[in-house]
């Protein structure tokens, strides 16, 4: 029985002490209207026929894809990710973050629209990561995260993309 604690405990000795945790959606759920989907359709089709009658068939490809995107995921409900601030990093999903690898941190709660946590990486890749907090208290992801990584006080703004996504529903 104590080769059983161990075992489950060993993961959580490797990311460090958890010191908050809450769930968030894998993608935000959007309630689209019809008009929605009929705009988004006649944007669409006019976008293919624009890229066929320029021979840029991989743009073509592209908006097809994020049209059986859009659809798949409003017929499917999103999975829950767990979101874990440690004392050596933040675990998202699957995904583990060092410190070491964060520059810097902010939060921006404006209710009910906006509740965010961003965290500026050193990765090229992934140079800012979003990480919505739902119902949970920036207060205390604030504290937590205060010891370990700087703050970004002039961030106060939802980033572009955020804004662009919650606004056109995608």
């Amino acid at each position: 029985m104590e080769e059983d604690q161990q075992q489950t405990q060993a993961p959580v000795d490797i990311y460090g002490r958890p010191l908050l945790a809450w769930e968030v959606d894998e993608y935000p759920r959007h309630e689209r209207s019809r008009s929605w989907y009929i705009l988004a359709s006649v944007v669409g089709v006019a976008l293919i026929i624009y890229s066929v009658a320029t021979a840029n068939f991989l743009f073509a490809v592209i908006i097809l894809m994020l049209g059986i995107i859009t659809l798949v995921s409003t017929f499917r409900d999103p999975e829950r990710i767990e979101i874990v601030v440690t004392t050596t990093g933040v675990i998202v999903g699957n995904t583990f973050y060092e410190y070491k690898t964060v520059k810097d941190f902010s939060l921006v709660y404006r209710p009910p629209e906006t509740k965010i946590l961003y965290m500026a990486l050193d990765s090229l890749l992934h140079p800012i990561l979003s990480v919505p907090l739902e119902n949970t208290d920036p207060n205390a992801v604030r504290e937590c995260l205060l010891p370990y990584c700087l703050e970004n006080l002039s961030r106060t703004e939802e980033g572009l993309t955020d804004t662009f996504r919650r606004l056109y529903k995608l």
